[in-house]
């Protein structure tokens, strides 16, 4: 939603006094019909309110067309009168008749269900008399929130009217079909297998495609059934609980494509079933942007390919695995709220919040750091059936946490289908902030969404939900998402691609200087993942740009390309992965790689990372190109000078300068030196010999060792 000022006249008499109001303006979707006249809305309809003086100046005085009657309030600040005008309309202007005791400042606010409120107008300063307010938006309610009175008694209104259209092109109705890309089974549906073989066929190797597919599979048991996951490609239970799905099979991700490499096995995922394995083990060789979550395999779980050729994964969370996770190949890999009947080995970075059998913590001198709760968890939010209808579950925050969330699940809310936009291929912009402003949530379902114009967050609690990977690219230059600061919402599962033209920053969660307290309910982001190049040119100077306090961030992959279409040192260019601002975050399962500046930098205050996984730039040109401050290399994760208290662990950052492999950058990790700031269990890497590290953190840990690939480490600093 934009925001612009517009003018307020303040009509009482012929004084015409002018003041500003904020208002929120709506592009609605397709050609724009013969203008619906503007008609009175609010006369005869029902009205509440916060309180009243007395019985006789009830809230239902303001809208029976009497001037004769008013409603008052109690004699004190942050009073309310609203009307329930009976259906969702096209809200222009609200007039507003005071009487002697008029509200100095106050806002007029919109929502589609008299609990959900957005601001469509301020007006401060008030004299009183009769003041209009314009507004434009869909809503059902319509809100006079009083801030401050203008005398000592209450809020007194004469009338309070609203002015809009009820035709033309209509409110934006929730629910629906989910498209042609989704695809839903039950055990019985004929050629299951086939269908999951040819979506497979054409997916295998389409690393830069437009497919985009999502399989769920309604309760029951599937028999026989080994569904492999190409790219883009997702599969989910609709049950309430994982074990309602039972896959007597397997769902394999493999590396046959790429001659046993699954460095590459991006974008795809598994959630919220149960798997028999058939031969006891089932195969997950995965690399970045592939979440298993919700999972009870009843057997073993390999995560390297067949062959054991290389992985670089990846992140599993709320899952249980009866048998052992082996691990083999994997360089690194982020397991949260979990239970593994074991734990076979590891390469460099393997790290466990609130797993039940994770092995112990030996970083010193071996993989693993381990932690047995994690700090704040919030899982994430799902589609599922009750009964025949489709619903999305909401999980519930969760404080020093560990193992799964279910069968009981820990707390929750459920939301009807028909409360989200269910966006489909073709939509527009205009439409999604729309359904947004009418206060729908949104259902992103698979396939690549081109937008002219930001999204826009605004009201809290809004659920931003994609199936199989749905993709949103900026087009001319605009940034593709912003969040208001607000308490609540919920970003998950899709990806932003960048467009040709730079954007500012690809996601903005909070406006610069956000303060607000979120810590009871904060702003979750999880697998959402950004994408700068590849598919062809893009470019962003900022990629997440995080200026809300408490926000947490549950899995995520900010990647700056190093392979595909469109990428080279200007090509793709993005100076900055991730920046937080805000107070109070905390990232668990940070992926972030190949930035032209800093990779993160951490600006807010008591910030904590668990887990971070990093590559510098393979294209940085020379030295030069990297060298800033008197110093050659952007660290791959910053912590500002201005920070008195920082924590993270588990952090590792590698390179491999394949445009010049004489570079030696200086550190990995730079942080200022105070009590507050506490680094854990860090490493950097070269691959190969390809550039070297002089440092770990600042100028501390030894230079890495030629072509060895073999960690350099820093167990604590300072």
């Amino acid at each position: 939603m934009r925001h612009t000022n517009l003018t307020r006249r303040l009509r009482r008499g012929s004084l015409g006094v002018a003041l500003i109001a904020t208002a929120a303006l709506v592009t609605l979707p397709g050609p724009t019909p013969a203008a619906a006249a503007e008609t009175p809305l609010s006369q005869g309809r029902t009205a509440t309110s916060s309180s009243t003086e007395n019985a006789g100046t009830p809230a239902q005085n303001a809208v029976d067309d009497d001037k004769g009657t008013r409603w008052s309030s109690a004699a004190s600040d942050d009073q309310w009168l609203q009307v329930d005008l009976g259906t969702t309309a096209s809200v222009t202007r609200v007039v507003l008749d005071w009487e002697t005791a008029y509200g100095k400042d106050y806002k007029i606010q919109l929502s589609p269900d008299g609990s959900s409120w957005r601001d469509a107008g301020t007006v401060t300063g008030g004299d009183g008399g009769v003041d209009t307010v314009d507004v434009s938006g869909q809503a059902r309610y319509v809100r006079m929130q009083g801030l401050h009175r203008a005398t000592q008694w209450g809020y007194s209104l004469w009338e309070f009217q609203v002015f809009g259209t009820t035709g033309g092109t209509g409110p934006i109705q929730g629910g629906g079909d989910l498209g042609p890309n989704v695809i839903v089974v039950d055990p019985s549906t004929p050629g299951l297998q086939q269908k999951f073989d040819q979506v497979f066929a054409q997916q295998e190797r389409s690393q830069f495609g437009d497919g985009r597919y999502q399989f769920l599979l309604k309760p029951g048991t599937y028999n026989g059934l080994n569904a492999q996951l190409g790219f883009y490609t997702s599969v989910s239970g609709l049950g309430l609980n994982p074990d309602d799905v039972q896959i007597n099979g397997d769902i394999t991700v493999d590396a046959g494509w790429f001659n046993g490499n699954a460095t590459q096995n991006f974008w795809r995922s598994a959630e919220n079933l149960a798997l028999n394995p058939v031969n006891g083990t089932d195969r997950w060789a995965v690399a970045q942007a592939a979440p298993f979550r919700r999972i009870h395999v009843k057997g073993g779980l390999n995560l390297a390919p067949n062959g054991y050729g290389w992985a670089s994964g990846g992140y599993i969370a709320d899952s249980k695995i009866d048998g052992t996770v082996g691990p083999y190949s994997q360089q690194q890999w982020y397991t949260r709220n979990s239970s593994v009947g074991g734990w076979t080995n590891g390469v460099w970075n393997m790290t466990f919040t609130g797993v039940e059998g994770a092995p112990a913590t030996d970083f010193a001198t071996g993989p693993y750091t381990t932690f047995d709760t994690t700090p704040i968890s919030r899982e994430k939010p799902f589609l599922y059936l009750d009964g025949s209808t489709y619903k999305v579950f909401v999980p519930a925050k969760r404080t020093s946490s560990r193992g799964v969330s279910w069968p009981a699940n820990a707390g929750g809310t459920s939301l009807p289908l028909d409360r989200f936009y269910v966006v489909k291929p073709g939509a527009t912009a205009a439409t999604i902030n729309a359904a947004l402003d009418q206060g729908l949530n949104l259902l992103f379902t698979p396939g690549v969404y081109h937008i002219d114009r930001t999204i826009e967050i605004d009201r809290a609690d809004t659920v931003v939900l994609g199936l199989g990977l749905a993709t949103i690219v900026p087009d001319g230059g605009v940034d593709a998402m912003h969040v208001a600061d607000v308490d609540g919402v919920r970003l998950a599962g899709f990806l932003i691609d960048a467009g040709p033209a730079t954007s500012d920053t690809l996601l903005r969660i909070g406006p610069p200087g956000a303060s607000a307290d979120h810590s009871a309910n904060p702003t979750t982001m999880q697998d959402v993942f950004i994408r700068i190049g590849g598919a062809g040119p893009g470019r962003a100077t900022d990629s997440v740009v995080v200026n809300s306090d408490d926000v947490l961030i549950d899995h995520t992959w900010i990647w700056r390309a190093d392979h595909g279409e469109g990428v080279g040192w200007e090509t793709n260019r993005a100076d900055y992965g991730l920046r937080v601002n805000g107070d109070d975050v905390l990232t668990t399962g940070l992926f972030v790689e190949h930035f032209n500046k800093y990779d993160v930098v951490w600006s807010g205050e008591r910030g904590r990372t668990i887990f971070f996984q990093n590559e510098k730039a393979y294209d940085a040109p020379d030295a030069a190109a990297i060298t800033h401050d008197g110093i050659v290399g952007y660290a791959a994760y910053k912590v500002a000078d201005t920070v008195n208290e920082h924590e993270a662990w588990a952090l590792g950052s590698y390179c491999n300068y394949t445009s010049d492999d004489t570079i030696v950058q200086h550190h990995g990790f730079q942080v200022p030196v105070r009590p507050g700031i506490k680094m854990r269990h860090l490493m950097v890497i070269s691959l190969g010999g390809k550039g070297q590290y002089r440092h770990v953190v600042n100028d501390t840990g030894a230079a890495t060792s030629g072509t060895d690939t073999v960690p350099s480490k820093v167990v604590q600093f300072p």
